[in-house]
């Protein structure tokens, strides 16, 4: 377990007997013979714990208590006294030691204090992980008929027991944020905490801060230490997406953290280690980006262990019609209406669109509808009028049109466009009102 507790005492076969036993329950321990050589070990290092005889030389516990917060306020600090010195340890506890134990001390008592530290630490993290984990269902549905889609879902299918990161890549919309939630909880990381930051969305300087943190009075503002999202995920994943957009200096850091586990808060000097998977999105050519001296080809290397390319909805036609009965059902609860799906004219304008946003303008085209109809079914007048004039035209050997088909469509076009007004489609089309009325009249 990575928790590291600090053990300060000056009785050396005290001090020995301790390192011991709490080494033996797992935990990561380091002795300290007084409070200086402890206050030094805060310094250099990170500690969640630190043990500390009220009376040493040199320096005595309350002030090592006093310099700890200081340096870091998140350290739990356990106080050991003497009977005797009982009102010590309670201006300890006013100053923000956790608790105290008095001489002697039944090391299982001890042991049971360290244990309740522990989990109130991990519960601590849970509920800031929260704040981004909340209301999202572990039971993600995800429409996947098309064969590529297929695909996809077999190669997470294949590394749900490694932890390796993953660079998602595909255009704007085509559901990246969804299947990074799809690889974590389908992994041995599924209960661990899942955050996620958009890199394209904050200034170099914000961006650092939420991944990495900052302690108290690095920068303007800075009024206590704050953990980062590298920090809270601890144990489970991170998806940054946009990661294409993230600074060169801000890669570097991050490649130190997939590369050697550790990092360092804004402003700190105490490297703080964490086991973070971390999946990548970007909807940009990486490999361009690497060439253009935008992005360390290290860290897309580091990065790319796994590379899984989502295509365009416009390249799987077959999700379209499930995806839109999917959103239907989605956003037609809070409608009060009772559609029961879309008219044969409404899909067939849906699966000719080629959605420049992808999944996401599919979900949005779907809902705006919704509003719109009052009919039992989905019909074309509900549907934006820009989805007719950006159509892939596909041809079938039974549906090939004649000329006059396709003129008389055409026509009936710019018809529609003015409005009606016969004259005026009949000047555009360069032809006269009585060839327009010959074209508009041919079975």
């Amino acid at each position: 377990m990575n928790f590291r507790i600090l053990v300060a005492e000056d009785e050396e076969i005290t001090l020995k007997h301790l390192v011991n036993t709490l080494k033996r329950e797992g935990y990561q321990v380091l002795g300290a013979r007084n409070g200086r050589e402890a206050l030094e070990a805060i310094t250099q290092d990170r500690y969640d714990v630190l043990i500390t005889d009220i009376k040493m030389p040199e320096m005595n516990g309350i002030q090592l208590l006093e310099k700890t917060k200081e340096i870091n306020p998140e350290v739990e600090v356990l106080i050991i006294t003497g009977f005797g010195s009982i009102g010590s340890a309670v201006e300890a506890m006013k100053k923000g030691a956790y608790e105290y134990i008095t001489k002697p001390f039944d090391l299982d008592e001890l042991i049971l204090k360290v244990k309740n530290i522990h989990e109130r630490k991990i519960l601590r993290k849970e509920n800031v992980a929260l704040k981004a984990y909340f209301g999202m269902n572990k039971k993600i549905s995800i429409i996947a008929k098309s064969n590529s889609m297929q695909e996809i879902l077999n190669v997470i299918e294949g590394i749900k027991d490694s932890d390796c990161n993953v660079l998602l890549s595909g255009e704007t919309g085509v559901g990246k944020s969804l299947l990074a939630k799809i690889i974590h909880f389908t992994s041995r990381r599924q209960n661990m905490p899942f955050l996620s930051i958009n890199c394209a969305t904050l200034t170099e300087e914000l961006l650092a801060s939420e991944l990495f943190g900052h302690e108290k009075g690095a920068f303007t503002g800075a009024v206590r230490t704050k953990q980062g999202l590298v920090e809270i995920a601890d144990a489970g994943t991170l998806f940054l997406d946009e990661i294409s957009e993230m600074a060169p200096s801000l890669q570097a850091k991050l490649l130190k953290v997939i590369e050697e586990g550790e990092f360092f808060r804004v402003g700190g000097t105490r490297p703080i280690k964490v086991d973070v998977r971390f999946v990548a999105a970007t909807n940009q050519l990486v490999k361009s980006l690497i060439s253009e001296g935008r992005f360390r080809e290290d860290l897309y290397y580091r990065l790319n262990i796994m590379e899984i390319f989502i295509p365009p909805l416009r390249d799987r036609r077959d999700d379209i019609e499930p995806l839109s009965m999917f959103f239907l059902q989605k956003h037609l609860p809070k409608s009060n209406k009772k559609i029961t799906g879309f008219s044969r004219a409404s899909m067939d304008i849906l699966t000719h669109y080629s959605f420049p946003g992808n999944v996401r303008e599919l979900e949005n085209i779907v809902e705006r509808a919704i509003i719109l109809e009052n009919n039992a079914v989905i019909t074309p007048d509900s549907l934006p009028q820009t989805l007719t004039m950006f159509q892939i035209e596909t041809i079938e050997p039974s549906k090939i049109k004649t000329m006059d088909e396709l003129n008389k469509e055409y026509a009936e076009k710019i018809l529609d466009l003015v409005g009606g007004n016969k004259s005026k489609a009949a000047a555009l089309l360069g032809i006269s009102r009585t060839s327009l009325w010959r074209l508009m009249r041919e079975e």
